[in-house]
Protein backbone atom coordinates (compact mmCIF):
# COMPACT_ATOMS: atom_id res chain seq x y z
CA UNK A 1 0.00 0.00 0.00
CA UNK A 2 1.53 3.16 -1.21
CA UNK A 3 2.00 5.73 2.23
CA UNK A 4 -0.17 8.58 2.62
CA UNK A 5 1.76 12.26 2.88
CA UNK A 6 0.64 14.42 5.58
CA UNK A 7 -1.93 15.96 4.16
CA UNK A 8 -3.49 13.12 2.99
CA UNK A 9 -3.43 11.39 6.78
CA UNK A 10 -4.62 14.25 8.28
CA UNK A 11 -7.79 14.63 6.00
CA UNK A 12 -7.84 10.98 6.85
CA UNK A 13 -7.94 11.63 10.38
CA UNK A 14 -10.33 14.49 10.63
CA UNK A 15 -13.32 12.44 8.27
CA UNK A 16 -15.91 11.05 10.71
CA UNK A 17 -17.37 9.62 7.77
CA UNK A 18 -14.81 6.99 6.28
CA UNK A 19 -14.32 3.49 4.75
CA UNK A 20 -15.49 2.13 8.24
CA UNK A 21 -18.97 2.37 7.70
CA UNK A 22 -18.69 0.12 4.38
CA UNK A 23 -20.98 -2.73 6.11
CA UNK A 24 -23.55 -0.88 6.55
CA UNK A 25 -23.88 -1.44 1.94
CA UNK A 26 -23.80 -5.11 1.80
CA UNK A 27 -27.24 -6.91 1.65
CA UNK A 28 -29.92 -5.12 3.61
CA UNK A 29 -29.14 -1.49 4.30
CA UNK A 30 -32.65 -0.70 6.73
CA UNK A 31 -31.62 -4.09 8.29
CA UNK A 32 -28.21 -3.61 9.25
CA UNK A 33 -28.77 0.28 10.46
CA UNK A 34 -31.40 -1.71 12.49
CA UNK A 35 -28.56 -4.27 13.97
CA UNK A 36 -26.06 -1.06 14.55
CA UNK A 37 -29.09 0.88 16.84
CA UNK A 38 -30.47 -2.22 18.82
CA UNK A 39 -26.56 -3.16 19.53
CA UNK A 40 -26.04 0.51 20.91
CA UNK A 41 -29.78 0.48 23.09
CA UNK A 42 -28.39 -2.69 24.61
CA UNK A 43 -25.06 -1.35 25.45
CA UNK A 44 -26.11 1.91 26.79
CA UNK A 45 -28.27 0.04 28.60
CA UNK A 46 -25.21 -2.22 30.23
CA UNK A 47 -23.21 0.64 29.88
CA UNK A 48 -24.98 3.12 32.45
CA UNK A 49 -24.67 1.00 36.04
CA UNK A 50 -21.04 0.74 35.13
CA UNK A 51 -20.58 3.90 34.23
CA UNK A 52 -22.18 5.05 37.52
CA UNK A 53 -19.52 2.72 39.50
CA UNK A 54 -16.40 3.49 37.54
CA UNK A 55 -16.47 6.75 38.48
CA UNK A 56 -17.59 6.77 42.14
CA UNK A 57 -14.68 4.75 42.55
CA UNK A 58 -12.81 7.27 40.73
CA UNK A 59 -13.56 9.64 43.21
CA UNK A 60 -16.10 11.38 40.85
CA UNK A 61 -19.63 11.96 41.13
CA UNK A 62 -22.38 9.13 39.49
CA UNK A 63 -23.53 11.42 36.92
CA UNK A 64 -20.03 12.03 35.49
CA UNK A 65 -19.49 8.83 34.65
CA UNK A 66 -23.00 8.52 32.21
CA UNK A 67 -22.67 11.84 30.78
CA UNK A 68 -18.52 11.27 30.12
CA UNK A 69 -19.03 7.40 28.54
CA UNK A 70 -21.74 8.90 26.21
CA UNK A 71 -19.36 11.86 25.13
CA UNK A 72 -16.80 9.69 24.43
CA UNK A 73 -18.88 6.61 22.79
CA UNK A 74 -20.07 9.58 20.13
CA UNK A 75 -16.30 11.08 19.59
CA UNK A 76 -14.76 7.81 19.91
CA UNK A 77 -16.89 6.58 16.96
CA UNK A 78 -16.78 9.49 14.61
CA UNK A 79 -12.61 9.81 15.61
CA UNK A 80 -11.49 6.65 16.23
CA UNK A 81 -10.10 4.12 13.96
CA UNK A 82 -12.57 1.37 14.98
CA UNK A 83 -15.51 -0.33 13.18
CA UNK A 84 -16.39 -1.82 16.01
CA UNK A 85 -15.06 -0.37 19.33
CA UNK A 86 -17.04 0.95 22.05
CA UNK A 87 -15.75 3.88 24.53
CA UNK A 88 -16.39 4.59 27.33
CA UNK A 89 -14.90 4.59 31.14
CA UNK A 90 -12.64 1.09 32.24
CA UNK A 91 -11.55 -0.18 35.39
CA UNK A 92 -7.74 0.55 33.73
CA UNK A 93 -8.40 3.90 34.63
CA UNK A 94 -9.71 3.92 38.51
CA UNK A 95 -6.11 4.12 40.23
CA UNK A 96 -5.24 6.79 38.13
CA UNK A 97 -8.11 9.20 38.51
CA UNK A 98 -8.16 8.03 41.62
CA UNK A 99 -5.02 8.95 43.13
CA UNK A 100 -5.60 12.45 41.26
CA UNK A 101 -9.11 13.08 43.29
CA UNK A 102 -7.90 12.49 46.05
CA UNK A 103 -5.33 15.40 46.16
CA UNK A 104 -6.78 17.34 43.20
CA UNK A 105 -10.25 18.62 41.75
CA UNK A 106 -11.98 17.96 38.90
CA UNK A 107 -10.79 20.90 36.36
CA UNK A 108 -7.37 19.41 37.10
CA UNK A 109 -8.15 16.35 35.54
CA UNK A 110 -9.53 18.00 32.82
CA UNK A 111 -6.03 20.20 32.50
CA UNK A 112 -4.04 16.77 32.62
CA UNK A 113 -6.55 15.22 30.24
CA UNK A 114 -6.13 17.36 27.61
CA UNK A 115 -2.40 17.24 28.18
CA UNK A 116 -2.75 12.90 27.23
CA UNK A 117 -4.52 13.91 24.73
CA UNK A 118 -2.91 15.98 23.21
CA UNK A 119 0.06 13.30 23.60
CA UNK A 120 -2.30 10.50 22.04
CA UNK A 121 -3.33 13.12 18.88
CA UNK A 122 0.85 13.60 18.05
CA UNK A 123 0.72 10.20 18.57
CA UNK A 124 -1.20 9.30 15.94
CA UNK A 125 0.40 11.72 13.35
CA UNK A 126 3.96 10.06 13.65
CA UNK A 127 2.46 6.82 13.37
CA UNK A 128 3.35 5.19 16.94
CA UNK A 129 -0.20 3.31 16.93
CA UNK A 130 2.02 0.11 15.89
CA UNK A 131 4.97 0.60 18.23
CA UNK A 132 2.53 1.02 21.38
CA UNK A 133 0.89 -2.13 20.79
CA UNK A 134 4.31 -3.95 21.79
CA UNK A 135 4.08 -4.22 25.34
CA UNK A 136 4.95 -7.59 26.18
CA UNK A 137 1.43 -9.86 27.27
CA UNK A 138 3.21 -10.80 30.40
CA UNK A 139 2.78 -7.12 31.53
CA UNK A 140 -0.64 -6.36 30.35
CA UNK A 141 -1.53 -9.32 31.69
CA UNK A 142 0.14 -8.38 35.30
CA UNK A 143 -1.15 -4.77 35.27
CA UNK A 144 -4.95 -6.11 34.12
CA UNK A 145 -4.47 -8.41 37.68
CA UNK A 146 -3.37 -5.77 39.86
CA UNK A 147 -6.16 -3.01 38.69
CA UNK A 148 -8.55 -5.49 39.39
CA UNK A 149 -7.19 -5.83 42.95
CA UNK A 150 -7.07 -2.34 43.55
CA UNK A 151 -11.20 -2.18 42.43
CA UNK A 152 -11.76 -4.73 44.48
CA UNK A 153 -10.07 -3.61 47.73
CA UNK A 154 -11.33 0.17 46.99
CA UNK A 155 -14.96 -1.16 46.81
CA UNK A 156 -14.88 -2.91 50.62
CA UNK A 157 -16.43 0.23 52.56
CA UNK A 158 -18.83 0.42 49.75
CA UNK A 159 -19.46 -3.78 50.39
CA UNK A 160 -19.25 -3.77 53.80
CA UNK A 161 -22.07 -0.72 54.13
CA UNK A 162 -19.48 1.44 56.32
CA UNK A 163 -20.64 5.55 56.78
CA UNK A 164 -16.75 6.19 56.79
CA UNK A 165 -14.22 6.40 54.08
CA UNK A 166 -11.37 3.52 53.96
CA UNK A 167 -9.04 5.70 51.88
CA UNK A 168 -7.33 5.05 48.68
CA UNK A 169 -4.39 3.24 49.45
CA UNK A 170 -4.57 -0.29 49.47
CA UNK A 171 -2.38 -0.94 52.74
CA UNK A 172 -4.78 2.14 54.62
CA UNK A 173 -7.87 0.85 53.00
CA UNK A 174 -6.99 -3.03 54.89
CA UNK A 175 -6.08 -1.44 58.11
CA UNK A 176 -9.59 0.91 57.86
CA UNK A 177 -11.87 -2.07 56.72
CA UNK A 178 -9.83 -4.06 60.00
CA UNK A 179 -10.99 -0.88 62.23
CA UNK A 180 -14.75 -0.49 61.08
CA UNK A 181 -15.16 -3.90 60.49
CA UNK A 182 -17.70 -3.54 64.19
CA UNK A 183 -19.56 -2.04 62.29
CA UNK A 184 -19.87 -3.63 59.08
CA UNK A 185 -23.43 -3.61 57.91
CA UNK A 186 -25.12 -7.52 57.18
CA UNK A 187 -27.37 -5.90 54.44
CA UNK A 188 -24.97 -4.55 52.62
CA UNK A 189 -23.06 -7.41 52.31
CA UNK A 190 -25.98 -9.65 51.21
CA UNK A 191 -26.89 -7.14 48.93
CA UNK A 192 -23.31 -6.77 47.35
CA UNK A 193 -23.22 -10.79 47.24
CA UNK A 194 -26.56 -11.29 45.44
CA UNK A 195 -25.25 -8.33 43.02
CA UNK A 196 -22.37 -10.08 42.10
CA UNK A 197 -24.13 -13.41 41.95
CA UNK A 198 -26.95 -11.92 39.19
CA UNK A 199 -24.17 -10.52 37.46
CA UNK A 200 -22.25 -13.93 37.21
CA UNK A 201 -25.06 -15.82 36.51
CA UNK A 202 -26.74 -14.42 33.88
CA UNK A 203 -23.50 -13.35 32.23
CA UNK A 204 -22.50 -16.89 32.00
CA UNK A 205 -26.00 -17.32 30.60
CA UNK A 206 -25.98 -14.74 28.20
CA UNK A 207 -23.71 -11.57 27.43
CA UNK A 208 -26.42 -10.16 25.75
CA UNK A 209 -28.32 -10.13 28.83
CA UNK A 210 -27.41 -6.11 30.47
CA UNK A 211 -26.68 -7.94 33.59
CA UNK A 212 -25.52 -5.19 35.69
CA UNK A 213 -29.28 -3.25 35.19
CA UNK A 214 -30.38 -6.34 37.09
CA UNK A 215 -28.41 -6.23 40.09
CA UNK A 216 -29.23 -2.55 40.09
CA UNK A 217 -32.95 -3.69 39.94
CA UNK A 218 -32.20 -6.11 42.83
CA UNK A 219 -30.44 -3.33 44.91
CA UNK A 220 -33.85 -1.08 43.83
CA UNK A 221 -35.98 -3.56 45.37
CA UNK A 222 -34.52 -4.27 48.39
CA UNK A 223 -33.65 -0.75 49.65
CA UNK A 224 -37.12 0.47 48.78
CA UNK A 225 -38.84 -2.26 50.27
CA UNK A 226 -38.06 -5.69 52.88
CA UNK A 227 -34.59 -3.81 53.81
CA UNK A 228 -35.74 -0.39 53.93
CA UNK A 229 -35.45 0.36 57.70
CA UNK A 230 -31.89 -0.88 57.66
CA UNK A 231 -29.41 1.87 57.05
CA UNK A 232 -28.53 1.22 53.71
CA UNK A 233 -25.82 4.10 52.17
CA UNK A 234 -27.69 4.99 49.00
CA UNK A 235 -26.62 6.90 45.89
CA UNK A 236 -28.40 9.75 47.31
CA UNK A 237 -27.23 9.55 50.65
CA UNK A 238 -23.75 9.54 49.43
CA UNK A 239 -23.86 12.28 46.31
CA UNK A 240 -27.38 13.58 46.56
CA UNK A 241 -29.26 13.91 43.28
CA UNK A 242 -28.47 12.81 40.31
CA UNK A 243 -28.70 15.72 37.96
CA UNK A 244 -30.34 15.26 34.35
CA UNK A 245 -28.66 18.48 33.14
CA UNK A 246 -25.90 17.00 30.97
CA UNK A 247 -24.57 20.16 29.46
CA UNK A 248 -22.79 21.08 32.32
CA UNK A 249 -19.02 22.72 30.85
CA UNK A 250 -15.62 21.90 33.36
CA UNK A 251 -12.97 24.44 32.19
CA UNK A 252 -9.20 23.02 32.66
CA UNK A 253 -7.57 25.14 35.67
CA UNK A 254 -4.28 25.24 36.65
CA UNK A 255 -3.32 25.43 40.45
CA UNK A 256 -0.14 27.68 41.69
CA UNK A 257 2.73 25.89 40.12
CA UNK A 258 5.32 24.52 42.46
CA UNK A 259 7.50 21.25 41.51
CA UNK A 260 4.31 19.35 43.21
CA UNK A 261 2.35 20.33 40.65
CA UNK A 262 4.69 19.97 37.62
CA UNK A 263 5.49 16.79 38.90
CA UNK A 264 1.52 15.63 39.02
CA UNK A 265 0.68 17.03 35.59
CA UNK A 266 3.39 15.08 34.01
CA UNK A 267 2.85 12.12 36.39
CA UNK A 268 -1.05 12.00 35.23
CA UNK A 269 -0.66 13.08 31.92
CA UNK A 270 1.74 10.09 31.06
CA UNK A 271 -0.52 7.44 32.85
CA UNK A 272 -3.69 8.40 31.36
CA UNK A 273 -1.74 8.28 27.66
CA UNK A 274 -0.61 5.11 28.95
CA UNK A 275 -4.05 3.74 29.39
CA UNK A 276 -5.90 5.27 26.45
CA UNK A 277 -2.89 4.16 24.17
CA UNK A 278 -2.38 0.72 25.14
CA UNK A 279 -6.00 -0.52 25.93
CA UNK A 280 -7.93 1.49 22.80
CA UNK A 281 -5.00 -0.65 20.43
CA UNK A 282 -5.39 -4.02 21.97
CA UNK A 283 -9.49 -3.51 22.21
CA UNK A 284 -9.55 -2.48 18.28
CA UNK A 285 -7.04 -5.21 17.15
CA UNK A 286 -9.05 -7.94 19.11
CA UNK A 287 -12.87 -6.17 17.86
CA UNK A 288 -11.13 -6.92 14.45
CA UNK A 289 -10.83 -10.58 15.20
CA UNK A 290 -14.02 -11.38 16.87
CA UNK A 291 -16.00 -9.82 14.27
CA UNK A 292 -14.12 -11.65 11.52
CA UNK A 293 -13.34 -8.47 9.80
CA UNK A 294 -12.76 -9.31 6.29
CA UNK A 295 -12.64 -5.19 5.00
CA UNK A 296 -11.13 -2.23 5.80
CA UNK A 297 -8.91 -3.10 9.13
CA UNK A 298 -8.49 -0.66 12.35
CA UNK A 299 -6.28 1.92 11.77
CA UNK A 300 -3.91 2.32 14.72
CA UNK A 301 -2.76 5.50 14.05
CA UNK A 302 -6.63 7.11 13.83
CA UNK A 303 -7.27 5.35 17.04
CA UNK A 304 -4.71 6.98 18.70
CA UNK A 305 -5.76 10.43 16.93
CA UNK A 306 -9.15 9.67 18.03
CA UNK A 307 -8.81 9.04 22.03
CA UNK A 308 -6.88 12.29 22.18
CA UNK A 309 -9.80 13.61 20.75
CA UNK A 310 -11.72 11.75 23.15
CA UNK A 311 -9.64 12.89 25.95
CA UNK A 312 -9.39 16.34 25.14
CA UNK A 313 -13.25 16.70 24.75
CA UNK A 314 -15.10 14.42 27.33
CA UNK A 315 -13.78 15.61 30.51
CA UNK A 316 -14.25 19.28 29.94
CA UNK A 317 -18.77 18.03 29.08
CA UNK A 318 -17.66 17.20 32.75
CA UNK A 319 -16.62 13.48 32.31
CA UNK A 320 -13.09 12.13 32.46
CA UNK A 321 -10.64 9.88 30.88
CA UNK A 322 -12.46 7.48 28.49
CA UNK A 323 -10.45 4.44 26.40
CA UNK A 324 -11.51 1.69 24.44
CA UNK A 325 -14.20 -0.70 26.84
CA UNK A 326 -13.19 -4.31 25.86
CA UNK A 327 -15.99 -6.18 26.96
CA UNK A 328 -18.57 -3.85 25.90
CA UNK A 329 -16.98 -4.22 22.54
CA UNK A 330 -17.17 -7.36 22.51
CA UNK A 331 -20.87 -6.96 23.52
CA UNK A 332 -21.17 -4.71 20.93
CA UNK A 333 -19.95 -7.33 18.16
CA UNK A 334 -22.31 -10.05 19.61
CA UNK A 335 -25.21 -8.49 19.29
CA UNK A 336 -24.36 -7.29 15.62
CA UNK A 337 -22.65 -4.40 15.62
CA UNK A 338 -21.10 -3.77 11.71
CA UNK A 339 -20.30 -0.06 11.87
CA UNK A 340 -19.40 2.93 14.64
CA UNK A 341 -23.25 3.88 14.00
CA UNK A 342 -23.95 1.46 17.16
CA UNK A 343 -21.82 4.07 18.93
CA UNK A 344 -23.64 7.03 18.05
CA UNK A 345 -26.46 4.94 18.83
CA UNK A 346 -25.25 4.66 22.42
CA UNK A 347 -24.69 8.22 23.11
CA UNK A 348 -28.48 8.90 21.95
CA UNK A 349 -29.76 6.23 23.85
CA UNK A 350 -27.46 6.18 27.32
CA UNK A 351 -28.46 9.75 27.51
CA UNK A 352 -32.17 9.78 27.30
CA UNK A 353 -32.08 6.30 29.51
CA UNK A 354 -30.64 8.49 32.04
CA UNK A 355 -32.44 11.29 31.95
CA UNK A 356 -35.74 8.90 32.30
CA UNK A 357 -34.45 6.73 35.13
CA UNK A 358 -32.26 9.07 37.22
CA UNK A 359 -34.49 9.47 39.97
CA UNK A 360 -34.27 5.92 40.53
CA UNK A 361 -30.45 5.94 40.12
CA UNK A 362 -30.19 7.66 42.60
CA UNK A 363 -32.16 5.19 45.47
CA UNK A 364 -29.72 2.13 44.29
CA UNK A 365 -27.82 1.28 47.70
CA UNK A 366 -23.94 1.92 47.11
CA UNK A 367 -23.78 -1.63 48.11
CA UNK A 368 -25.47 -2.99 45.07
CA UNK A 369 -22.37 -0.76 42.66
CA UNK A 370 -19.72 -2.73 44.95
CA UNK A 371 -21.15 -5.27 44.29
CA UNK A 372 -21.07 -5.14 40.10
CA UNK A 373 -17.54 -3.73 40.61
CA UNK A 374 -16.36 -6.61 42.56
CA UNK A 375 -17.93 -8.43 39.80
CA UNK A 376 -16.01 -6.51 37.02
CA UNK A 377 -12.64 -7.07 39.36
CA UNK A 378 -13.22 -10.99 39.30
CA UNK A 379 -13.92 -11.18 35.25
CA UNK A 380 -10.99 -9.00 34.90
CA UNK A 381 -8.38 -11.77 35.99
CA UNK A 382 -9.04 -14.41 33.32
CA UNK A 383 -6.89 -17.81 33.87
CA UNK A 384 -6.40 -18.78 30.22
CA UNK A 385 -4.10 -15.97 30.14
CA UNK A 386 -2.06 -16.43 32.74
CA UNK A 387 -1.83 -19.82 31.98
CA UNK A 388 -0.59 -18.43 28.43
CA UNK A 389 2.37 -16.74 30.37
CA UNK A 390 3.08 -19.87 32.32
CA UNK A 391 3.24 -21.55 29.27
CA UNK A 392 5.99 -19.47 28.03
CA UNK A 393 8.30 -21.55 29.84
CA UNK A 394 10.42 -18.47 30.11
CA UNK A 395 10.56 -17.34 34.07
CA UNK A 396 11.44 -13.62 33.26
CA UNK A 397 8.03 -13.20 31.78
CA UNK A 398 6.36 -15.04 34.70
CA UNK A 399 8.19 -12.48 37.11
CA UNK A 400 7.36 -9.67 34.76
CA UNK A 401 3.60 -10.68 35.17
CA UNK A 402 4.24 -11.15 39.02
CA UNK A 403 5.94 -7.53 39.31
CA UNK A 404 3.43 -6.07 37.69
CA UNK A 405 1.02 -7.45 39.40
CA UNK A 406 1.98 -6.73 42.44
CA UNK A 407 3.77 -3.37 42.20
CA UNK A 408 0.34 -2.08 40.84
CA UNK A 409 -1.68 -1.87 43.92
CA UNK A 410 1.44 -0.90 45.83
CA UNK A 411 3.07 1.56 44.47
CA UNK A 412 0.78 2.42 41.48
CA UNK A 413 -0.18 1.43 37.85
CA UNK A 414 1.92 4.46 36.36
CA UNK A 415 5.29 3.45 38.05
CA UNK A 416 4.39 -0.15 38.28
CA UNK A 417 3.58 -0.27 34.56
CA UNK A 418 6.96 2.06 33.25
CA UNK A 419 9.47 0.35 35.35
CA UNK A 420 8.06 -2.97 34.50
CA UNK A 421 8.95 -2.02 30.14
CA UNK A 422 12.16 -0.95 31.34
CA UNK A 423 12.70 -4.52 33.40
CA UNK A 424 11.46 -6.38 29.74
CA UNK A 425 13.39 -3.83 27.67
CA UNK A 426 16.76 -4.76 29.70
CA UNK A 427 15.79 -8.30 29.41
CA UNK A 428 15.62 -8.05 25.71
CA UNK A 429 19.15 -6.55 25.48
CA UNK A 430 20.26 -9.44 27.14
CA UNK A 431 18.36 -11.63 25.32
CA UNK A 432 16.88 -13.21 28.31
CA UNK A 433 13.20 -12.88 26.19
CA UNK A 434 11.57 -13.04 23.22
CA UNK A 435 11.75 -9.60 20.92
CA UNK A 436 8.61 -7.81 21.24
CA UNK A 437 7.53 -8.24 18.08
CA UNK A 438 7.02 -11.93 18.41
CA UNK A 439 3.96 -10.69 21.63
CA UNK A 440 0.88 -12.94 21.22
CA UNK A 441 -2.27 -11.10 21.39
CA UNK A 442 -4.80 -10.63 24.00
CA UNK A 443 -8.08 -12.56 23.49
CA UNK A 444 -11.37 -13.50 24.57
CA UNK A 445 -12.35 -10.45 25.53
CA UNK A 446 -16.08 -11.08 26.32
CA UNK A 447 -15.52 -12.25 30.05
CA UNK A 448 -15.91 -8.90 31.61
CA UNK A 449 -17.96 -5.77 31.55
CA UNK A 450 -13.97 -4.34 32.33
Amino acid sequence: MKKQTFSQQMLHFINPFDKRYEDLKKGNVAANVFKDLMAGLVVAMVAIPLAMGFAMASGLRPEQGIVGGAVAGLLGALFGGSKYQVYGPTAAYIPVIGGLMATYNHSFLVLVSIVAGVLLMISGIFRFGRVITLVPHSIVVGFTMGIAIVIAFSQLGEVFGFKEKIGYGIVEQISKTIKYMPDMNVYSLIIALVTFLICKILISYSKMLPAPVFGLGFGLLAAATFWKDKGLVLIQTKYGNIPTDFSVITFPSLPEMTSDVIGSIAYYAIAIYIVAAIESLLCSRMADRLAKNEGTPYDPNKELWGQGIVNIFTPIFNGFPHTGALARTAVNIKLGAMSPLSGIAKFTFKLLLAAFLASYLEMVPMACIGGILLYVASGMVKWHEIKEVLQMKNNYHIGLMVYTAIAVPLVGFLWAVLSAIGIFVVMVVLKKVDNPAKKKEIHDLDDTYG
